[in-house]
């Protein structure tokens, strides 16, 4: 069995700033882990929380594009309302460039209304967002996979492109990879059998059928599962004792979410790790949420990598 691979997703619990993004990527990449990947919310998920600082994930990432050297960068998830298809294109396309062919898109349907209405954004209901995702996605790979000179257009009900020829020009190929989850039985699954070349299972309870729903839809639209690399997030406190990572954990007030995952040391999270490559799981994403809790990548790195 392949090892892990090990990433990190910080999900800041009140934002963080470029320079903290800049010193979490450079030190993910220092550690020898595979990826950095960050949200892309512009309120945090307290209803009261006035404190959150965001930024924005594609800008940032084309600055961490450049003051990394190795490591994979990306997003868990883009929301498709935040961004339309063709700008949201050029936008990965560049960071593609910028990165020399490192950047991932993890993309979704977009869930928190509440940061819609902050920043007038449309949010549609849940079918209809689904709906406009996967006219999204089909624009995205079009765009990235269409031959120069040739124009391409896209008739759909909330999306038209009419002769578009100037194509973002991406150094992956056939583009870069697009990463696609969730907890639903049927769109999801759908959506990532179509398109994603990594599907994340929905954290906690249900995996595995997750993952066994995720093969029987692959099945029916001719997809080999086997390449499609199946991930999945464990939210994370790690520190060297137990009490030192429940102190991590207690001020986030995370409680359910942090259930879910791993609060505890090295030991622990690598024999939650092996029950998850049991599964299948080949990725794993250590969902961090305390930006200033950056030395758990250190043990990341020197105690987890290499034994998972």
């Amino acid at each position: 069995m392949s090892p892990l691979r090990l990433r990190v997703l910080l999900e800041p619990r009140f934002g963080a700033t470029y320079a903290q993004l800049v010193e979490w990527a450079t030190r993910c990449e220092g550690a020898g882990l595979d990826a950095f990947f960050r949200s892309d919310h512009y309120l945090g998920t307290d209803r009261e929380n006035r404190d959150y600082r965001p930024t924005d994930a594609w800008t940032t990432l084309g600055g961490l594009a450049r003051a990394t050297s190795r490591i994979r960068l990306g997003t868990l998830m883009t929301a498709s309302t935040f961004r339309l298809p063709g700008p949201l294109a050029m936008a990965v396309a560049s960071v593609d460039q910028m990165s020399e062919g490192r950047i991932e898109l993890g993309i979704g349907a977009a869930w928190n209304e509440r940061e819609h209405e902050a920043y007038g954004i449309p949010f549609f209901p849940t079918g209809e967002r689904f709906d406009r995702l996967e006219e999204q996605l089909a624009i995205l790979t079009g765009l990235w996979t269409g031959t120069q000179g040739t124009p391409f257009s896209f008739e759909g009900r909330h999306f038209q492109l009419r002769g578009a020829t100037a194509f973002p020009a991406v150094v992956q190929r056939p583009h870069p990879p697009i990463v696609i989850g969730g907890s639903g039985p049927r769109r999801t699954p759908l959506l990532a059998a179509r398109y994603a070349a990594e599907f994340n299972v929905a954290f906690g309870v249900g995996r595995a059928e997750g993952i066994a729903n995720f093969h029987k839809v692959c099945g029916e639209v001719g997809r080999d599962p086997a390449s499609v690399r199946l991930s999945t997030v464990v939210p994370l406190c790690l520190a060297p004792t137990k009490a030192a990572a429940e102190a991590l954990a207690a001020p986030l007030e995370l409680d359910r979410l942090l259930s879910l995952g791993v609060v505890g040391t090295p030991d622990e999270l690598v024999e939650h790790l092996a029950g998850l490559a049991a599964l299948g799981i080949d990725t794993v994403y250590f969902h961090c949420f305390d930006a200033a809790a950056i030395d758990q990548v250190d043990l990341l790195g020197a105690e987890v990598l290499g034994r998972a």
